[in-house]
């Protein structure tokens, strides 16, 4: 059963891993890719997902479920700018935890990373509505930032009525906008 965890779990991160990668060499955030993910290989986040591992769904959900918490996903979203949930401070005008606006890159980092954990999770039921489907359910219950969610939305309804090509070439003209501004 370890064994069997371990080497599922391994597979799992390293074909998510290679398709953000494809994806963001598509979109042309190249770095992005290189370095997406990278703690998952920590010790914190590596051993939880052996033991909590599944192979239809990510082992933090069954983390969750045994311990009330995830400890991995604490470590992975305080260290990958690409969830949004790493995007939360304290707001001076308010006193409370708030969102702030992702920049754009790690948005469209963020965009890779769904695209492929829907094509690693759904296999062969996999289309270009599964990832807006996937974010839409959860609309109300998400502590995002306005832009942060408009910007994700569109990229994601954009990937579902007009393909990847579609997605990764406006994802890939914007950030060569961004870049030459600098």
């Amino acid at each position: 059963m370890l064994i069997h965890n371990f080497f599922g779990h391994l597979g799992t991160v390293m074909r998510h891993r290679h398709m953000v990668m494809i994806h963001c060499f598509k979109a042309g955030i190249i770095k992005r890719g290189l370095l997406h993910d990278l703690s998952k290989f920590s010790p914190t986040e590596f051993l939880s997902g052996v033991k909590y591992y599944q192979g239809m769904r990510s082992p933090n959900e069954r983390e969750r479920e045994v311990s009330g918490y995830s400890k991995a996903w604490l470590h992975h979203k305080g260290r990958n700018r690409h969830h949004f949930e790493y995007w939360t401070d304290y707001s001076v005008k308010t006193g409370k935890m708030m969102p702030v606006r992702m920049p754009d890159e790690y948005i469209y980092e963020m965009f890779c990373d769904r695209v492929a954990a829907s094509k690693i999770y759904k296999k062969e039921a996999y289309n270009d509505r599964c990832p807006l489907e996937y974010f839409l359910q959860g609309h109300g219950t998400r502590f995002i930032e306005s832009y942060t969610a408009g910007r994700l939305e569109f990229l994601l309804r954009l990937l579902a009525e007009k393909g990847e090509k579609a997605a990764f070439g406006y994802i890939r003209r914007q950030n060569k906008k961004r870049t030459s501004k600098r």
